[in-house]
């Protein structure tokens, strides 16, 4: 198969690195991927990519059999200038706007590829057929070691809630702006969010063996199940507090193996590739 990737991100964030593993896994299995991001992202960095600009774009994905928009901006250029079948990844788990123009953009990808069940749930709300929604959960890397470290790392995308929960717990919190070189030292991961598609980065923690303490809302209990591989908690200071008090390392291990059983860059891939076969046997 020969697919275009399209990722208009700044940085790499948790849809970032997905393209990126996406990308990679492909060209690995043999297909062709072309991957191309806005001037200056991270993604150039990447062996096959290429910087996205909308003059070219219309002949460009004329050579390939699919375009695959990887966030929002990269879906309305896609349904725009694309000329082949157009399938869009979808990260988030608010509503899907109901203007005229939204419902125009909405109509022409193939399929949309749902983080979790919760952001297809978020389709289906804005009448979009059941055939053209598949779940795809992300997939990471599992380290060959788990981790081993004393630190305590936070996550918290507006809750303000975690300094006020570590200080009544009595406990010291550390906030992470770099999951990956933090992970491999720390004993557990609090994170805290009032909205979440999936959250790649319970995953990344997961997958180091790390217990999860997170906000139950979104699709993170698609992730985790309460008292068996992590602590889902509401975003209440006292509930939260109580939850660090009693972080418990065997959730980290269960954690571990969830990942490999269900979130590893190999069924994310393959499960992709399947949406894509799916796409093209109907074109």
């Amino acid at each position: 198969m020969r697919i275009l990737h399209l990722d208009s991100g700044r940085e790499m964030r948790g849809g970032q690195w997905q393209a990126l593993r996406l990308h990679s896994g492909l060209l690995q299995a043999g297909h062709e991927s072309l991957l191309l991001a806005r001037r200056g992202s991270p993604l150039l960095n990447t062996p096959s990519s290429g910087i996205l600009h909308p003059l070219t774009l219309a002949s460009l994905s004329r050579r390939f059999d699919l375009i695959h928009a990887h966030d929002a901006r990269s879906h309305t250029l896609a349904a725009l200038l694309g000329r082949v079948p157009l399938i869009v990844s979808r990260r988030v788990a608010f509503p899907i706007r109901a203007s005229a123009l939204s419902r125009l953009k909405y109509r022409r990808p193939r399929l949309f590829l749902a983080v979790s069940d919760c952001v297809a749930q978020q389709l289906r709300a804005a009448h979009i057929d059941e055939n053209r929604i598949a779940v795809v959960y992300d997939g990471v890397p599992v380290p060959v070691s788990p981790a081993n470290g004393h630190r305590i790392l936070a996550i918290d995308k507006g809750t303000n809630l975690s300094d006020a929960a570590a200080k009544q717990a009595g406990i010291e919190l550390e906030k992470s702006l770099n999951l990956t070189a933090d992970l491999p030292g720390a004993r557990a991961l609090l994170y805290l969010t009032r909205s979440e598609g999936l959250g790649s980065g319970i995953l990344l923690a997961m997958a180091h063996g790390l217990p999860v303490i997170a906000s139950n809302v979104g699709g993170i209990p698609e992730l985790i199940r309460h008292g068996e591989n992590g602590t889902l908690v509401p975003n209440d200071c006292g509930a939260i507090a109580g939850a660090l008090r009693h972080i418990d390392p065997a959730l980290g291990t269960a954690a571990r193996q969830t990942v490999r059983e269900r979130f590893t860059e190999e069924r994310m891939v393959e499960t992709t590739i399947a949406a894509y076969r799916r796409v093209l046997a109907d074109a």
